[in-house]
Protein backbone atom coordinates (compact mmCIF):
# COMPACT_ATOMS: atom_id res chain seq x y z
CA UNK A 1 0.00 0.00 0.00
CA UNK A 2 1.34 3.96 -0.76
CA UNK A 3 0.82 6.74 1.09
CA UNK A 4 -2.23 8.77 1.13
CA UNK A 5 -2.00 12.33 0.24
CA UNK A 6 -3.95 13.17 2.75
CA UNK A 7 -1.04 11.54 5.07
CA UNK A 8 1.81 13.40 3.26
CA UNK A 9 -0.50 16.50 4.15
CA UNK A 10 -0.83 16.26 7.28
CA UNK A 11 1.99 17.70 10.10
CA UNK A 12 4.77 15.12 10.74
CA UNK A 13 4.92 13.98 14.78
CA UNK A 14 8.13 16.19 16.65
CA UNK A 15 11.56 14.51 17.23
CA UNK A 16 11.03 12.38 20.34
CA UNK A 17 13.28 12.36 22.78
CA UNK A 18 16.57 9.92 21.88
CA UNK A 19 16.04 6.22 22.93
CA UNK A 20 19.49 4.11 22.29
CA UNK A 21 20.22 2.02 20.70
CA UNK A 22 17.34 1.06 18.13
CA UNK A 23 16.75 -0.78 15.40
CA UNK A 24 13.48 -0.41 12.92
CA UNK A 25 12.45 -4.06 12.26
CA UNK A 26 10.19 -3.10 9.01
CA UNK A 27 9.76 0.07 7.61
CA UNK A 28 8.96 1.33 3.67
CA UNK A 29 11.09 4.19 2.74
CA UNK A 30 10.35 4.56 -0.83
CA UNK A 31 6.69 4.97 0.89
CA UNK A 32 8.05 7.72 3.25
CA UNK A 33 9.26 9.20 0.29
CA UNK A 34 12.39 8.18 -0.80
CA UNK A 35 13.41 7.98 -4.30
CA UNK A 36 17.44 8.40 -4.45
CA UNK A 37 20.29 7.90 -1.89
CA UNK A 38 20.25 11.61 -0.67
CA UNK A 39 16.60 11.22 0.52
CA UNK A 40 17.43 7.70 1.92
CA UNK A 41 20.29 9.52 4.22
CA UNK A 42 18.20 11.99 5.14
CA UNK A 43 15.43 9.94 6.69
CA UNK A 44 17.91 7.62 8.09
CA UNK A 45 19.81 10.58 9.52
CA UNK A 46 16.50 12.06 10.98
CA UNK A 47 16.11 8.36 12.94
CA UNK A 48 20.25 8.12 13.68
CA UNK A 49 19.41 11.46 16.02
CA UNK A 50 16.87 9.78 18.18
CA UNK A 51 18.86 6.40 18.48
CA UNK A 52 17.72 4.75 15.57
CA UNK A 53 20.61 3.41 14.12
CA UNK A 54 19.69 0.88 11.70
CA UNK A 55 16.46 0.11 9.32
CA UNK A 56 14.94 -2.90 7.75
CA UNK A 57 12.79 -1.86 4.45
CA UNK A 58 10.07 -4.08 3.19
CA UNK A 59 8.70 -4.67 -0.44
CA UNK A 60 5.66 -4.39 -1.42
CA UNK A 61 6.10 -5.66 -5.62
CA UNK A 62 8.41 -6.12 -7.39
CA UNK A 63 9.33 -3.01 -8.09
CA UNK A 64 9.54 -1.86 -4.44
CA UNK A 65 11.89 -5.12 -3.90
CA UNK A 66 14.32 -3.42 -6.53
CA UNK A 67 14.43 -0.22 -4.90
CA UNK A 68 14.83 -1.59 -1.57
CA UNK A 69 18.11 -4.08 -2.45
CA UNK A 70 19.33 -0.33 -3.98
CA UNK A 71 18.72 1.41 -0.96
CA UNK A 72 20.53 -1.20 1.21
CA UNK A 73 23.75 -0.47 -0.58
CA UNK A 74 23.29 3.62 -0.35
CA UNK A 75 23.93 3.19 3.05
CA UNK A 76 25.09 1.08 5.73
CA UNK A 77 22.55 1.34 7.95
CA UNK A 78 19.92 0.63 5.56
CA UNK A 79 18.74 -3.36 4.88
CA UNK A 80 16.23 -5.05 3.24
CA UNK A 81 13.68 -7.59 2.45
CA UNK A 82 12.25 -8.82 -0.72
CA UNK A 83 8.83 -10.75 -1.55
CA UNK A 84 5.65 -9.70 -2.98
CA UNK A 85 2.84 -8.67 -0.25
CA UNK A 86 -0.03 -11.05 -0.39
CA UNK A 87 -2.74 -8.61 -1.87
CA UNK A 88 -0.22 -8.62 -4.94
CA UNK A 89 0.03 -12.25 -5.06
CA UNK A 90 -1.49 -12.58 -8.76
CA UNK A 91 1.85 -11.17 -9.91
CA UNK A 92 4.07 -14.06 -8.95
CA UNK A 93 4.51 -14.97 -12.24
CA UNK A 94 7.91 -17.32 -13.49
CA UNK A 95 9.76 -14.43 -13.87
CA UNK A 96 9.01 -12.92 -10.83
CA UNK A 97 9.73 -16.16 -8.76
CA UNK A 98 13.26 -16.04 -10.89
CA UNK A 99 13.83 -12.14 -10.09
CA UNK A 100 12.73 -12.40 -6.41
CA UNK A 101 14.95 -15.42 -5.39
CA UNK A 102 17.99 -13.39 -7.28
CA UNK A 103 17.25 -10.39 -4.59
CA UNK A 104 16.73 -12.76 -1.41
CA UNK A 105 20.35 -13.84 -2.38
CA UNK A 106 21.38 -10.39 -2.06
CA UNK A 107 23.83 -9.97 0.27
CA UNK A 108 21.85 -6.79 1.99
CA UNK A 109 18.53 -8.51 1.88
CA UNK A 110 18.23 -10.17 5.24
CA UNK A 111 14.77 -11.47 4.74
CA UNK A 112 11.71 -12.93 2.55
CA UNK A 113 8.92 -10.54 3.09
CA UNK A 114 6.70 -9.28 3.44
CA UNK A 115 4.26 -12.52 2.50
CA UNK A 116 1.15 -13.95 4.21
CA UNK A 117 -2.34 -13.70 4.23
CA UNK A 118 -4.16 -10.95 4.16
CA UNK A 119 -8.37 -11.95 4.87
CA UNK A 120 -9.15 -7.62 5.01
CA UNK A 121 -8.72 -6.64 1.55
CA UNK A 122 -9.98 -9.56 -0.58
CA UNK A 123 -13.61 -8.15 -1.80
CA UNK A 124 -12.78 -4.75 -0.52
CA UNK A 125 -9.63 -3.65 -2.38
CA UNK A 126 -9.77 -3.75 -6.45
CA UNK A 127 -7.46 -5.71 -7.88
CA UNK A 128 -6.53 -7.48 -4.30
CA UNK A 129 -5.46 -11.38 -4.56
CA UNK A 130 -7.84 -13.69 -4.11
CA UNK A 131 -7.43 -15.87 -0.54
CA UNK A 132 -6.13 -19.15 -2.67
CA UNK A 133 -3.60 -17.05 -4.78
CA UNK A 134 -2.17 -15.48 -1.25
CA UNK A 135 -1.80 -18.94 -0.54
CA UNK A 136 0.16 -20.10 -2.95
CA UNK A 137 2.12 -17.61 -3.21
CA UNK A 138 2.60 -17.79 0.92
CA UNK A 139 3.63 -21.09 0.67
CA UNK A 140 6.07 -20.43 -2.30
CA UNK A 141 7.99 -17.63 -0.17
CA UNK A 142 7.94 -20.20 3.00
CA UNK A 143 10.02 -22.44 0.64
CA UNK A 144 12.21 -19.65 -0.93
CA UNK A 145 13.56 -18.94 3.00
CA UNK A 146 14.00 -21.73 3.86
CA UNK A 147 16.57 -22.71 0.24
CA UNK A 148 18.13 -19.02 1.27
CA UNK A 149 18.33 -19.42 4.79
CA UNK A 150 16.89 -15.99 5.62
CA UNK A 151 13.83 -14.98 8.18
CA UNK A 152 10.51 -15.29 6.98
CA UNK A 153 8.36 -11.78 7.41
CA UNK A 154 4.77 -12.63 7.95
CA UNK A 155 1.52 -9.89 6.97
CA UNK A 156 -0.97 -11.11 8.82
CA UNK A 157 -4.85 -9.53 8.28
CA UNK A 158 -7.60 -10.88 9.58
CA UNK A 159 -6.26 -13.83 8.68
CA UNK A 160 -4.46 -15.72 11.84
CA UNK A 161 -6.03 -19.67 11.14
CA UNK A 162 -5.24 -18.96 7.80
CA UNK A 163 -1.65 -18.26 8.52
CA UNK A 164 -1.39 -20.80 10.87
CA UNK A 165 -2.57 -23.74 8.43
CA UNK A 166 -0.06 -22.91 5.78
CA UNK A 167 2.90 -22.32 8.23
CA UNK A 168 1.90 -26.04 9.34
CA UNK A 169 1.06 -27.28 5.89
CA UNK A 170 4.18 -26.25 4.53
CA UNK A 171 6.93 -26.48 7.60
CA UNK A 172 7.66 -23.23 9.10
CA UNK A 173 11.55 -22.26 8.30
CA UNK A 174 13.92 -21.66 10.85
CA UNK A 175 13.31 -18.06 11.71
CA UNK A 176 10.18 -16.58 11.50
CA UNK A 177 9.06 -12.38 12.45
CA UNK A 178 5.19 -11.76 12.54
CA UNK A 179 5.11 -8.33 11.25
CA UNK A 180 3.12 -5.82 12.77
CA UNK A 181 1.56 -8.37 14.88
CA UNK A 182 -2.14 -7.23 15.74
CA UNK A 183 -3.54 -10.50 17.14
CA UNK A 184 -5.21 -11.39 20.42
CA UNK A 185 -3.73 -13.23 23.37
CA UNK A 186 -4.68 -16.76 21.83
CA UNK A 187 -2.62 -15.80 18.96
CA UNK A 188 0.38 -14.62 20.46
CA UNK A 189 0.95 -17.70 22.84
CA UNK A 190 0.49 -19.78 19.45
CA UNK A 191 3.35 -17.60 18.44
CA UNK A 192 5.27 -17.65 21.48
CA UNK A 193 5.01 -21.32 21.61
CA UNK A 194 6.68 -21.83 18.42
CA UNK A 195 9.36 -20.09 19.15
CA UNK A 196 8.25 -16.90 16.53
CA UNK A 197 9.03 -13.42 17.04
CA UNK A 198 6.84 -10.65 17.28
CA UNK A 199 7.33 -7.44 15.63
CA UNK A 200 5.03 -4.47 17.19
CA UNK A 201 4.51 -1.17 15.60
CA UNK A 202 2.54 1.95 16.40
CA UNK A 203 -0.81 -0.25 17.17
CA UNK A 204 0.27 -1.11 20.50
CA UNK A 205 -0.24 2.30 21.69
CA UNK A 206 -3.84 2.74 20.10
CA UNK A 207 -6.12 2.75 23.18
CA UNK A 208 -8.80 0.58 21.00
CA UNK A 209 -6.21 -2.07 20.33
CA UNK A 210 -7.31 -3.87 23.36
CA UNK A 211 -6.60 -7.46 22.31
CA UNK A 212 -3.45 -6.21 21.07
CA UNK A 213 -2.43 -4.68 23.80
CA UNK A 214 -3.89 -7.47 26.57
CA UNK A 215 -1.89 -10.01 24.48
CA UNK A 216 1.76 -7.73 24.53
CA UNK A 217 2.41 -9.05 28.35
CA UNK A 218 2.60 -12.34 26.81
CA UNK A 219 5.61 -12.17 24.61
CA UNK A 220 9.38 -13.13 25.68
CA UNK A 221 11.22 -10.13 25.87
CA UNK A 222 13.81 -12.61 24.15
CA UNK A 223 11.25 -12.51 21.18
CA UNK A 224 10.34 -9.20 20.68
CA UNK A 225 10.92 -6.99 17.97
CA UNK A 226 9.91 -3.35 17.20
CA UNK A 227 8.72 -1.42 14.17
CA UNK A 228 7.05 1.57 12.36
CA UNK A 229 6.13 -0.10 9.41
CA UNK A 230 6.26 3.54 8.01
CA UNK A 231 4.48 5.68 6.84
CA UNK A 232 1.83 4.22 8.70
CA UNK A 233 0.62 3.50 12.15
CA UNK A 234 2.29 6.19 13.53
CA UNK A 235 2.32 6.00 17.33
CA UNK A 236 -0.50 7.45 19.39
CA UNK A 237 -1.20 10.79 20.39
CA UNK A 238 -0.11 11.25 16.50
CA UNK A 239 -2.23 8.65 15.30
CA UNK A 240 -3.19 9.73 11.18
CA UNK A 241 0.21 11.93 10.79
CA UNK A 242 2.94 10.54 8.67
CA UNK A 243 5.59 8.12 10.16
CA UNK A 244 9.01 7.90 9.79
CA UNK A 245 11.41 5.70 11.15
CA UNK A 246 12.40 8.53 13.37
CA UNK A 247 9.18 7.88 15.41
CA UNK A 248 10.41 4.14 16.98
CA UNK A 249 10.89 5.99 20.52
CA UNK A 250 6.83 6.51 20.96
CA UNK A 251 6.03 2.76 20.41
CA UNK A 252 9.37 1.86 22.44
CA UNK A 253 7.47 4.20 25.28
CA UNK A 254 4.37 2.77 25.07
CA UNK A 255 5.34 -1.13 24.91
CA UNK A 256 7.30 -0.10 28.10
CA UNK A 257 4.62 1.22 29.82
CA UNK A 258 2.69 -1.30 29.03
CA UNK A 259 4.61 -3.99 30.09
CA UNK A 260 6.23 -1.85 33.03
CA UNK A 261 9.84 -2.15 32.10
CA UNK A 262 12.69 0.56 31.49
CA UNK A 263 12.30 1.77 27.80
CA UNK A 264 15.91 1.73 27.90
CA UNK A 265 16.20 -1.56 29.02
CA UNK A 266 13.81 -2.86 26.49
CA UNK A 267 15.71 -0.78 23.25
CA UNK A 268 18.83 -2.84 23.96
CA UNK A 269 16.82 -6.37 24.14
CA UNK A 270 15.27 -5.29 20.87
CA UNK A 271 18.10 -4.36 19.51
CA UNK A 272 19.97 -7.74 20.10
CA UNK A 273 17.23 -9.60 18.64
CA UNK A 274 16.91 -7.80 15.90
CA UNK A 275 20.63 -8.42 15.28
CA UNK A 276 20.45 -12.08 15.74
CA UNK A 277 17.64 -12.33 14.10
CA UNK A 278 18.75 -10.43 10.61
CA UNK A 279 22.54 -10.89 10.84
CA UNK A 280 23.27 -7.93 11.39
CA UNK A 281 26.24 -5.86 12.73
CA UNK A 282 25.11 -3.94 16.40
CA UNK A 283 24.53 -0.05 15.13
CA UNK A 284 26.96 2.41 16.26
CA UNK A 285 26.37 6.14 16.93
Amino acid sequence: MRVSSNRREREAPPAPEALTPLIDAHTHLDACGARDAADVRVIVDRAAAVGVGAVVTIADDLHSARWAARAAEWDPRVYAAAALHPTRADALTDEARTEIEALAAHPRVVAVGETGMDMYWPGRLEGCAAPAVQREAFAWHIDLAKRCGKPLMIHNRDADAEVLDVLRTEGAPDVVIFHCFSSDSAMARECVDAGWFLSLSGTVSFRNARALRDAVPLIPAEQLLVETDAPFLTPHPYRGAPNEPYCLPYTVRAIAELIDRPAEELAVITTGNACRTYGLAAPTG
